[in-house]
Order: C-alpha cells, then sequence, then structure tokens
C-alpha cells in the first residue's frame, strides 16, 4: 500500500467539499487548484493576472516546501484563466519561475472560476525521492 499524507491548507471549502490542498502518495505530490486568496480568505491582485498568478505559484512553492519539495520537483503545470488574451502576462510569470525547470504545461481558458475576482487557478505535481 503506498503511503499518504494530506496537508491541509486551512479553508473552510476543504470539510465542506471534501478535498486536500495538497496529497503525497508515496514519491508524487498533488496540488490542487490555487487561487491568489492570503491565509486571512483576501483575494490579492484583482484586476491583475500577474500579480495572481505570482501570488499563486509562490503559495504553492511554500505548499511543496512543507512535503520536503521545491518547484524543481515539479513535472506538469496547468493554468486555468478566465482571458486568454492575457496568456503572455501568466506565461511571463510561469517563465519567471519555471524558465530553466521546464515542466510540462498546459494553459486554457475558462469561462469561470469560483470567484469572478480570481482571473487565474494553478495545479501542478511533483516527483520526489
Amino acid at each position: 500500500m503506498i503511503q499518504r499524507k494530506n496537508y491541509p491548507g486551512g479553508a473552510k471549502w476543504e470539510e465542506i467539499v471534501g478535498y486536500s490542498r495538497m496529497v503525497r502518495a508515496g514519491n508524487m505530490i498533488y496540488i490542487s487548484g490555487t487561487v491568489a486568496i492570503d491565509d486571512e480568505g483576501v483575494i490579492v491582485g484583482a484586476g491583475d493576472v500577474y500579480t495572481q498568478t505570482r501570488f499563486i505559484i509562490l503559495k504553492i512553492e511554500k505548499y511543496l516546501k512543507t512535503a520536503g519539495a521545491s518547484l524543481e520537483n515539479v513535472v506538469p503545470t496547468r493554468l486555468f484563466v478566465k482571458d486568454i488574451s492575457q496568456w503572455e502576462a501568466v506565461g511571463k510569470v510561469h517563465g519567471e519561475f519555471f524558465g530553466t525547470i521546464k515542466p510540462a504545461t498546459t494553459m486554457v481558458e475558462v469561462k469561470a472560476l469560483i470567484h469572478p475576482e480570481f482571473l487565474v487557478e494553478i495545479e501542478m505535481d511533483a516527483v520526489i525521492g
């Protein structure tokens, strides 16, 4: 049986919906879709997709560290944007963090995210060991 550890993020929705912010199963780490909301529940970078993307990647990086990993362990990233015409701003931030790591990446436009002020949501998977 694979050893599994759930890492909660503290959002009230985790218990309601039944999910964890991050799950480590064996040497794999799966990070749930992450948006630009801080620990106090305040939306970061309203109206600014660059700021939201940067905040999200830094937030994910903190979660990875709690599992003994880093962005260098990330294999795929998935970016969900509300307005694909802003792909360059999202891509620029992604490149600032992953320019030398070069994970497999998907960016798609979605009709909506869970709150109208969220402009981007990101999920990632990592491999360690």
